[in-house]
């Protein structure tokens, strides 16, 4: 017994208690600079770090042998270089030449192990934070509108951008593909009560690095993704101080500045680092409609670094306010920008005397908030375990967030049955049945006869969330095996309040509200005739095993991962009510909500599977293929009730996907090519449609639908500084299966192009520095039926700065510009969602054209 005891303890100390040996180095470009964020990857292992703001970076490890250190950075060629590891300290300095085209970059999205793109079975864009401050002027659309495979509506403004991945039928948002900051989704949960991550985050500064993985393993890790993550990364300190900052000024009075800063806590030798960044923004644009915005972020994390790791604490606070765009009416035939009352052009309907607008309720006098525009605040505080046992590392993260949100937009038209986007002041009249009444602007000067109106509708709404989330990884290392045993849990609770108020105003750029006798009070036609309650709350539990195989030429990831969802659902009836005790023809008639609740429970449990594999040809080609069977959870929000008020039915909606592809990367010249296949099946489409009296209906089809594609993506250093850039989206989908509508069998997937491209060329010399890229989005269907097409646009973005070195220490400070839509091209990103099938080729034509010319100047101070 006694020698058994003592053989378990000999086993158990070789597995837990090895020698190890501590690899060091300091980064540097050729002109000396030192390069922050670099990557370091032990090749043949899951051990991976990046430099520190100095360039310093430290790696241990208890492997032995003969291994080659791969140290890389976005647009510099990859250092290689064979070490002996044998429980000795290693020194290992690199200096980095530009012109890494070679696909070596170190990913760490979707995935437990850092790798290269060369090495890694699936389609992968990473930008820096030079590439992310050169391509963001507003959005999240105006980063991804270069990502191959996708296509993005900007035109709302800066937030809730429409993101449509590889001809997935989303309605758009992040519905498909959800948004990351520092490895955890923004929202764990789709719909709960909206799918806009992006009002919830803003891109600033002290972001390091953007990764987007689409499809095959990245189902597997975090919040379950059907069509692939979209990752930020941020900056952390170092032993090494550091700031930047950046003041911004741009055509209609935008004012920003943006800043961070991080260093060590304490002393140069301290073990504890900072980093903290933000911005603030006053902005009347990007179209001046009388309401501006303005709001701040901060951001920021503490990272103590420990024996056998690190543990970070994060956290971020906002309080922004944006403007957001909708469809509006455009003439007919050309679609192009009308012209309004006054003969002058037309950019945006929205007005701020709606600011102005409250009326009478059973709970008191509602006030609209839609001054506010769509305004967030709020924020979350984030912990993440890291921990390296030699045989197995622990990374572990904990979230919890809260936030006050209004989503408050103009809509797209009265929704009256019958009534014109555009409207005389006759047939105003005629299609409410009204008589012979007056027209009148608000001071009771009178309308001209001739001057045409716009009836249009207000929606505010109040979404409050609160989630708490977690994600836990285990990863041990076997010989070539890495398999991580993984956790995801997160816990949601959110409100949904809604209201919709009609108003009457002139047809012209920010419009007069108007007046009609014995109708509107102070311009409101309608009062409360949408009205919404909801409260619902949201329990996810996920649980994952993947095993990523590296070998001498194979790669291989496989997994599985197995997910249970359910839901709480609170509707709240509605009446309408009697107020003031009197009626102009039942305009103080209000809908509103009688505080009885409909209240229902559905849960759903499915799982994803995962298999990809990547053979190296050579150093310079990979050949990869990737196939997945996921799922996706319907929104909650969206749950009906039957007559006895059972919820509907709630299962998951099934995807497969597949994709093969080649990779291939020089010093000079990278690209990619792949062809793929989606199949969504049982997908619940919801379409918001008019209703006859002017709120909205949801128009529910259960359908399957079906896309393939070919993707190509280059990067060439044709000469010197010079670099030109692109990719090409070619994809065919359909609608395979509809319940409620057969006849849209065969159709293509509504707002989902046929044809993507964009193409840049760059030029860098350390001092200058420019680019000027070009983004198509081809021809598209705005609904189902396919009897609306809309022609393709391109829109052309500029950047350019010089940079002055001002001292010996490294302080530069970069002047540059921008502009959005060099060419002020025209186009339109939707029709009106709204409209659905009834869209017509009238007189006038519903939709959101892409926002107009742009320009910023900055003035960027690193020290």
């Amino acid at each position: 017994m006694k020698k058994l005891i003592l053989s378990m303890f000999f086993i158990f100390s070789l597995f837990f208690v090895n020698a190890q040996t501590e690899i060091t180095g300091n980064i540097k470009d050729a002109r000396g600079n030192l390069i922050p964020g670099a990557n370091i990857l032990l090749k043949g292992t899951s051990l991976g770090t990046t430099t520190d703001f100095d360039g310093n970076f430290t790696l241990t490890t208890d492997v032995t042998g003969i291994y080659t250190i791969l140290i890389s950075y976005i647009g510099y060629s990859t250092f290689e270089k064979d070490i002996v590891l044998e429980n000795k300290p290693i020194q290992v300095n690199a200096i980095l030449t530009e012109g890494g085209e070679a696909l070596d970059e170190i990913l760490l999205t979707a995935t437990s192990t850092t790798r290269s793109q060369k090495e890694t079975a699936l389609s992968i864009t990473a930008l820096n934070a030079e590439q992310l401050s050169k391509v963001n002027t507003s959005s999240q659309a105006d980063v991804l509108r270069s990502v191959p495979g996708i296509t993005t509506e900007g035109g709302g403004g800066e937030v809730a951008s429409n993101v449509f991945v590889r001809g997935l039928p989303s309605g758009g948002q992040f519905q498909f593909n959800p948004l990351q900051i520092d490895g955890m989704p923004v929202l764990s949960t789709f719909g709960l009560n909206s799918s806009a991550h992006d009002v919830y985050f803003r891109n600033d500064i002290g972001v390091k690095s953007l990764e987007f993985v689409r499809g095959g393993a990245s189902i597997l890790y975090g919040v379950g993704s059907v069509a692939g993550i979209i990752n930020y990364t941020s900056i952390t300190g170092s032993a090494v101080p550091k700031t930047t900052i950046r003041t911004e000024v741009a055509s209609n009075s935008r004012y920003k500045a943006d800043f961070v800063t991080s260093g060590p806590l304490g002393n140069e030798d301290s073990n504890t680092f900072y980093a903290l960044s933000g911005f603030y923004r006053y902005d009347e644009g990007p179209l001046k409609t009388g309401l501006p915005t303005e709001g701040f972020q901060l951001r920021g994390n503490i990272k103590q670094l420990t024996k056998k790791g690190s543990i970070t604490i994060s956290g971020q606070y906002i309080d922004d306010q944006v403007q957001f765009f909708l469809p509006f009416p455009l003439e007919g035939g050309s679609r192009d920008r009308p012209n309004g009352n006054d003969g002058n052009e037309i950019l945006t309907l929205q007005t701020a005397d709606a600011s102005d607008i409250s009326y009478a309720t059973p709970d008191g006098i509602y006030n609209s908030p839609i001054e506010d525009g769509v305004s967030t605040s709020g924020g979350y505080i984030m912990a993440n375990f890291k921990q390296d046992y030699g045989t197995f590392k622990l990374d572990a993260k904990v979230r919890y967030s809260k936030y006050k949100h209004q989503f408050n937009l103009f809509l797209d038209g009265s929704g009256v049955s019958g009534a014109r986007p555009v409207e005389t002041q006759q047939q105003y009249l005629d299609t409410r049945g009204l008589g012979a009444e007056t027209f009148t602007y608000l001071n009771g000067q009178a309308l001209p006869s001739n001057a045409l109106l716009f009836e249009n509708r207000i929606l505010d709404r109040s979404r409050p969330l609160r989630e708490l989330m977690a994600d836990i990884k285990l990863t041990k290392t076997i010989d070539s095996h890495n398999i991580t045993l993984g956790a995801f849990l997160s816990r949601s609770e959110a409100g949904d309040f809604n209201v919709i108020t009609r108003y009457l105003s002139e047809f012209n750029n920010r419009p007069r509200l108007v007046n009609v006798s014995n109708h509107t009070v102070n311009g409101v036609s309608n009062r409360g005739l949408g009205y919404q309650n909801r409260n619902i709350s949201s329990n996810k539990v996920a649980v994952f095993l993947t095993d990523e195989i590296q070998l001498e030429r194979w790669n291989f990831d496989i997994g599985v991962r197995i997910e249970r969802a359910s839901g709480d659902i609170e509707n709240e009836g509605t009446s309408s009510f009697l107020v003031d005790n009197t009626s102009i023809d039942g305009l103080d008639n209000v809908i509103w909500g009688n505080g009885s609740f409909t209240r229902g429970h559905v849960s759903a449990t499915d799982f994803a599977v995962a298999l990809a594999g990547l053979y190296k040809v050579n150093d310079d080609m990979s050949i990869y293929a990737n196939f997945s069977r996921g799922y996706f959870f319907p929104e909650l929000r969206g749950t009906s009730f039957d007559g006895n008020g059972d919820p509907s039915s709630y299962e998951a909606e099934s995807i497969i996907q597949g994709e093969l592809g080649v990779k291939y990367g020089t010093s000079k010249f990278s690209g990619t090519l792949a062809a793929y296949a989606t199949g969504l099946n049982d997908r619940r489409s919801i379409t918001f449609i008019n209703a006859p009296g002017g709120g909205f209906t949801e128009d529910v089809d259960v359908q399957n639908t079906r896309t393939v594609g070919l993707e190509g993506t280059w990067n060439w250093k044709f000469y010197d500084a010079f670099s030109l850039s692109g990719s090409v989206t070619y994809q065919e989908h359909e609608i395979t299966k509809s319940e409620n509508d057969p006849t849209l069998e065969g159709n293509e997937l509504r707002r989902q192009p046929n044809f993507l491209a964009n193409i840049g060329v760059q030029y860098d010399n350390g001092k200058f520095d420019s680019s000027l890229r070009y983004n198509y989005t081809g021809d598209k269907f705005s609904n189902q039926t396919n009897t609306i097409e809309l022609e393709g646009f391109g829109i052309a973005n500029f950047d350019a700065g010089y940079t002055f070195d001002l001292t010996d220490d490294g302080e530069t400070l970069r002047l540059g510009t921008q502009v959005f839509n060099l060419f002020d091209d025209a186009g339109i990103t939707e029709g009106s969602p709204r409209l659905g099938d009834g869209q017509t080729e009238a007189e006038f034509f519903v939709g959101r054209p892409i926002l107009p010319i742009r320009l910023f100047f900055n003035a960027t101070f690193s020290f």
